[in-house]
This record gives C-alpha cells, sequence and structure tokens, in this order.
C-alpha cells in the first residue's frame, strides 16, 4: 500500500523505516489525513510477520510542529455547527473527535512490536506525545532540537495522552512544571528528565534507533507492566504530600485562575494517576473536551495559534510585488534602539551599515551586539563561530556613502523633526530608486515625516519595541503616500528578521502606543483617587496583565512619559492632556527625580541585587489613601481591560487598524493584554458587543467620559455583529464557542 505523506520500507532484518514526509509541506504537521494514514501503518506494521519493529522519522529537517491549522479550525467550526443543530450533543461528538489521536496512539505502543521515534529539529505537541507513545524515543544532539508540549500556551492543554505519559516517565513535579508553562526541551534536558532514551550525533540517529529494536527493546511501556512505580512515589505518598498542597497555589499566584488549560492539567495528572492507565487517557479526553469549548481556548487558538501564523506567512502582504531578498540593510542611529536592531538583522544574515554621528558612537552601537552575542554565548546558544559570523556582518561607520546598494534603511535617531530631516535627506542621496526609507519614530506621524523625502511613495514607518532582540511585534506605518512597494519591502524584512508584523495607517503613537497608554494613564486616575498603588498593580495582574501599569511606566521611563505629554500639549493644545496626568508626572519627574528605572528611582524603587524592587512608599503621600476594603476589586479590573479595549476599538472606527487579527496580536504581543481574551478586541467579542456596551457606560458613569462607547460599538451591539464578524475573520473559525 502507498501513502501520500509517509514511506514504509523494511530492512533485511525485518525493521520497519516510516518516514513523515509530507509533500508541498515545509513542516510535518497532523491533519485527518496524516492520522488516517498512520492508524492504516500501524495496523500493516503490526499485521506483517515479518517486521519485527518500527522507526519513525522524519524526511525534513525537521520532525513535526504538531497538529495543523486545518484541524484546530475544523474542531470549532463543527462545535459552532453542532451547538447549532443540537446543543445537547455537542459534547458527545468532541468527545469522540479529540479521543481519535489518543487512540491511534495507545493502539500504536500496544500492538506487541517495539516502535521508536527518531526525533530531529523541532517537535512539538501532537507530534511529541506520539514520540512518548512509542517504546524508545532517539534524539539528534544538536541545537535545532526542541521538544515539548506548549498547547497550554494557546488555551489548551496535551490531549492525545501527553499529561498520562509525562508524569509517569519523569516527576510529577517537572512534569507539571513542564506541561503548565509549555517550555522547551533541549535533548539533554529531556534525557536528564527521562522523556527520551538516547542522545546521539545527529548523523546516527536512524541508525541508533533500529539498533534499539536489534537490542531487544521490549514493545511494552512501563505503566503496563506489572508492579509499575511511579518515579517520585504515587500521590499519596510523603513526596506527594508536599507537591500537591502547593500546586494549585503556585499556579494561581502565577496566572490567577485566568487559563482553565492548566488547571485542567493540574485535574487530569492528579486523577490520572490514581487510576489504571486507560483511565486516565479516558480522564484526560474528558477535560480535553470540557477546555475546548471554553471562549479562553476559541479565543487564544484563533489570536495565538491561526491568526499569528496567516500574519506570520504574510497575510498582509500586497499581492504582485516581488518579494525582496535583502543584501544590506542600513541602521541610522546607533543608539540603545539602532544597536538592536542592527543586532537582529545581523542574526538573521543580513549585511549591515551602522551609522552614527561620530565613529566613536558607532562603535558603541556594534559594542550592544558584542555583548548579546557574549551573553548567548555564556547560556551555550552561540558558538564562537556563529558570534563571529554574526560581528562580521554589522559595519559601524560615519559615512553615509555605505548604505549604496542597501535594499531598505531604517532611521532610529531621536525623537526630534529636525534631526530626522537631516539624516533622512543624507540617507537618500546615498540609495537608488526602489530602496525603502523606514522610521522608527514611536510617535511622530509618518506622513508629517515623509515631507522631508523627496520619495514619500518608498517612506514607511517600521517602529520596533524596546528591547529590540527579545520583543517579537513590529509595528508597519503606512504613510498618506507609502506604496505597496515599500510596504511589501518593510513586512519581507519583518520577516526574514522572524518578528511578527501588524500594518497600521498613520496616526499620533499608532496603535500599540495609544492603547499602552491608556493603560497606564488609567492607573494614574487610580492614584488620584486613592487607590493604594498595591492594588492597582495586583489587581491590575489579576486581571491578566503580565505586569502592573505603574511597573510597565518605569520601564517605558517616566521622564519619557512628561516629554510625550509635554509634545501633545504642544501640538494638539492645553486640553490634550489630563492636567491630573500632568501633575502626577511632574510632581514624581521633577518634585522627586524619579525618572523610572533608569535611575533606579520611579514608582519602584530599585535597590541593589539580590534585593527585588518595591514600591516607594511616597506614592501614599501624593494624594489622601482609600481604605482597601472600599476598593472594588472587580471594578478595578473592568476598567483595566476596558480601557484598552475601547482604544482598540477606537482605532478600528477611525480606520487605523483595518484587521481584527492584528489589533488582538498587536495587543498582546505589544504589551501583554489579557492573552487568555484573545486580544483587545476578542476580549469585546467574546463578551458581547451589547454587554461590553453596558459594562463602559456603567463605567463612564461612575469614572469618566472617557470609557463612553464609541458610536461604531453602538452600532454594532443593535446590530447583533462582532469585529470579527463585519471587519472579516481570517482566522475562518466562525462564532466564538
Amino acid at each position: 500500500m502507498s501513502y501520500k505523506n509517509f514511506t514504509l520500507e523494511t530492512d533485511s532484518d525485518g525493521i520497519a523505516l516510516v518516514t513523515w514526509d509530507m509533500p508541498d509541506k515545509s513542516m510535518n504537521v497532523f491533519t485527518e489525513e496524516v492520522m488516517d494514514e498512520l492508524d492504516a501503518i500501524v495496523d500493516a506494521v503490526t499485521a506483517d510477520e515479518a517486521i519485527k519493529g518500527a522507526v519513525v522519522a522524519s524526511g525534513k529537517a525537521t520532525f513535526s510542529g504538531g497538529a495543523d491549522l486545518t484541524m484546530l479550525k475544523s474542531m470549532f467550526e463543527r462545535i459552532h455547527e453542532e451547538r447549532a443543530k443540537d446543543p445537547s450533543g455537542v459534547g458527545k461528538m468532541l468527545f469522540e473527535q479529540v479521543g481519535r489521536m489518543t487512540g491511534i496512539f495507545r493502539k500504536l505502543e500496544t500492538c506487541g512490536k517495539p516502535w521508536v521515534s527518531a526525533i530531529n529539529g523541532i517537535c512539538m505537541g501532537g507530534a511529541f506525545e506520539l514520540s512518548l507513545a512509542c517504546h524508545g524515543r532517539v534524539v539528534a544532539d544538536s541545537d535545532a532540537v526542541k521538544m515539548g508540549l506548549p498547547e497550554v500556551k494557546v488555551g489548551i492543554f496535551p490531549g492525545a495522552g501527553g499529561t498520562q505519559r509525562v508524569p509517569r516517565l519523569t516527576n510529577q513535579q517537572d512534569a507539571l512544571m513542564m506541561m503548565t508553562t509549555g517550555q522547551n526541551l533541549s535533548p539533554k534536558k529531556a534525557k536528564s528528565l527521562g522523556l527520551v532514551t538516547e542522545v546521539v550525533a545527529p548523523d546516527q540517529l536512524i541508525e541508533a534507533a533500529r539498533q534499539m529494536i536489534r537490542d531487544g527493546l521490549k514493545p511494552v511501556q512501563p505503566w503496563d507492566e506489572k508492579g509499575f512505580k511511579l518515579p517520585g512515589g504515587n500521590i499519596w505518598s510523603p513526596q506527594g504530600a508536599q507537591l500537591w498542597p502547593a500546586v494549585s497555589a503556585n499556579l494561581r499566584k502565577q496566572s490567577y485562575g485566568n487559563y482553565p488549560g492548566a488547571y485542567a492539567i493540574i485535574k487530569c495528572v492528579f486523577e490520572g494517576l490514581q487510576v489504571p492507565f486507560d483511565t486516565g487517557l479516558r480522564i484526560e479526553q474528558r477535560y480535553f473536551t470540557e477546555i475546548l469549548q471554553t471562549p479562553e481556548a476559541y479565543a487564544m487558538v484563533r489570536s495565538l495559534f491561526v491568526s499569528l501564523q496567516d500574519i506570520n506567512k504574510g497575510a498582509r502582504r500586497p499581492a504582485g510585488v516581488e518579494k525582496t531578498t535583502f543584501s544590506k540593510v542600513g541602521v541610522i542611529g546607533a543608539g540603545f534602539m539602532g544597536a538592536g536592531i542592527a543586532f537582529v538583522t545581523a542574526k538573521a544574515g543580513i549585511p549591515v551599515v551602522l551609522i552614527d554621528r561620530d565613529q566613536e558612537a558607532a562603535d558603541k552601537g556594534k559594542a550592544h551586539s558584542e555583548g548579546l552575542v557574549a551573553a548567548a554565548m555564556k547560556k551555550k546558544r552561540m558558538t564562537q563561530e556563529q558570534a563571529d559570523a554574526l560581528l562580521s556582518l554589522i559595519t559601524p561607520t560615519t559615512d553615509y556613502g555605505a548604505l549604496e546598494g542597501a535594499e531598505l534603511v531604517v532611521e532610529a535617531v531621536f525623537e526630534d523633526r529636525e534631526i530626522k530631516k537631516t539624516v533622512t535627506q543624507s540617507a537618500e542621496a546615498a540609495l537608488a530608486p526602489g530602496s525603502v526609507f523606514a522610521s522608527n519614530t514611536s510617535t511622530l506621524p509618518i506622513s508629517g515625516l515623509a515631507e522631508n523625502s523627496v520619495r514619500a511613495d518608498d517612506f514607511i514607518g517600521i517602529h520596533f519595541f524596546s528591547p529590540v532582540d527579545k520583543m517579537m511585534l513590529v509595528e508597519i506605518i503606512m504613510g498618506e503616500k507609502t506604496s505597496d512597494h515599500a510596504l511589501a519591502v518593510a513586512l519581507d524584512y519583518v520577516q526574514a528578521i522572524k518578528k511578527t508584523p501588524i500594518v497600521v495607517n498613520d496616526t499620533r503613537g499608532f496603535y500599540v502606543n495609544r492603547c499602552v497608554m491608556r493603560y497606564m494613564t488609567e492607573a494614574y486616575n487610580m492614584l488620584d483617587e486613592g487607590i493604594p498603588a498595591a492594588m492597582v498593580e495586583n489587581i491590575a495582574k489579576m486581571a491578566g496583565m503580565p505586569v502592573g501599569p505603574l511597573a510597565l511606566n518605569d520601564e517605558v521611563a517616566i521622564d519619557l512619559s512628561q516629554k510625550v505629554n509635554r509634545a501633545t500639549v504642544a501640538d494638539l493644545g492645553e486640553n490634550a492632556v489630563d492636567k491630573r496626568h500632568i501633575k502626577l508626572i511632574d510632581t514624581m519627574v521633577d518634585g522627586h527625580g524619579r525618572l523610572g528605572r533608569k535611575n533606579g528611582k520611579g514608582f519602584y524603587d530599585y535597590p541593589e541585587k539580590p534585593a527585588k524592587k518595591h514600591l516607594w512608599p511616597g506614592l501614599k503621600d501624593l494624594y489622601p489613601q482609600k481604605d482597601p476594603d472600599d476598593v472594588s476589586v472587580s471594578d478595578i479590573k473592568n476598567r483595566f481591560l476596558a480601557t484598552v479595549a475601547l482604544e482598540a476599538a477606537r482605532t478600528m472606527e477611525e480606520g487605523i487598524v483595518t484587521d481584527p487579527r492584528e489589533a488582538d496580536i498587536g495587543s498582546i504581543l505589544g504589551f501583554g493584554f489579557a492573552p487568555y481574551t484573545g486580544g483587545a478586541l476578542s476580549y469585546i467579542d467574546g463578551m458581547g458587543i451589547q454587554a461590553f456596551v453596558d459594562m463602559c457606560e456603567d463605567l463612564a458613569r461612575n469614572h469618566g467620559s472617557h470609557f463612553e462607547p464609541t458610536a461604531l460599538l453602538k452600532e454594532m451591539a443593535a446590530s447583533g455583529e462582532t469585529f470579527y464578524s463585519r471587519f472579516g475573520d481570517g482566522a475562518g473559525l466562525g462564532q466564538a464557542a
């Protein structure tokens, strides 16, 4: 029998090599077709008396990334369809569907013949669960190999036996940590945990897997043998008594109860380890069925898996424009941002010219990359050879003539219009027609800056976030005259440096900064009301934000907030900024010299390590303090989420953001907006537009007109629309579950 996605070859020793190599795919993924074929192959191997065992391997440079988009889309679409036809039958239908992969893997491990997984490159999610179902796992000793069960990061959890096999192979604490965080494992780490059998040289991978079978690998899993004992003791052992009382508390401390998928992992492990293995699989299947029907799973899968992949693959790239391959990129301004841009560009293998006003400043910019490279080498994430190759691509200079031949130049100088005008004109003098000039401005409108250019059609904004080497989001800002060619070049560049782009139209603060400012200024309002700073910070995290607004302001720098306030007033008038906010920031900067983390004094104090940062005690003296018992936790949570979501809605209404996927992804990757909601617009859609409008009207009555819902929101509430139904659901997942 022939297969589309696999080949099956048996050698003279009777060992079958099952090679997974999907045509027209850069990476192997699980689809319905793949599962059908794998099911048939397991049957074929089992039935063929000449086959003594099987090795499953990849025909590509990497093993597998797990489930395909189409499988997840299909699953959510079936939920929606079934709910419309027979609401009571949704659970049963889904239970049967989600058990398919579990059943195939269980059949494989109980077929009576040994299976070995030969893991190269990436092996994630369902692919790693397949490997865990094999009786042996051989892994290539390479930095390119990453294994893990990352499902919790998109709102679900390992539902094909992962929650049952991992804690039966390693101790429960490590198993829970791995699955509830979605952490990646290196070959050595996986071996130390007992999750893989051997780590071998990449060129010995297949042979080592075959040799395991020749050596008599037992075709029975440890948990299927009589007398099996759990690593580290059972649930009710003294070891378990130390672990389990703290498990839920620790998770709540980290997640504040916002992630049902993470809690389901704990339930699966706790309940599943007290019963026979097959019963544990049924428990896992039951919880997976339940989690798939939660709004958190739907929203997170849509935004952080489906939409994210769509956008990273070029969903917003203009059609018909030839793809740009970069032979040189220029970066003007070798400060912290410019140096970071140069580093990520060189890391992508693209030669970089790094320009500053004098050679010392340019060299200092390259030194930033040297520091990052040294840190990577210390952590063994980079070899000396790789470090030398990266650094050789960065040329620090003062000579604008060195930009000749660059397909793209990114300007990252101070937020000063005159300085930007000078560097724009100097750079363009060296650029060939068709080369694109981009500004990394964070606040200044691109159309105004493009007036300094003689070729406004090739002028665009590319806004990075700090620190550039760690932040994955990039805003691409279209000016009034920006061409499709410039947009395509910008998107090709962001894809080349392996970051995620969102495309926004021109406005002050663009998208992310507008939303971030709402988050921070709502905190200013709360301080003015006398709400204790500790409550402001902690309740923001309870709402799902990764850091409190005051801590975030410290990272951004409080004196930068002061500069933004003053520039906004200068450009738009004295009523453009709330006078209470101006007073607070001026008091912090001018009255107390508190600039943020950069000078060790902001809303927080930053003592020398190992001491931890703590809120500045003087904050409570700036305003009369409310009794904490008089502060509504739910009200503050709603205020933080609503003020950001409202701003996101305003950008859609103004045409600044045109794709709901980008608004959602931008809010999560840009500043960590409550990921469990799926992003700012998914938060509104998930609640229901009418319910959101009602909540905002209530907040407006109690806390100010800035909570008034927009005309668009009221219109959508009246018509029963959602942002994804009105503006297009690029994810294709139908309506919210």
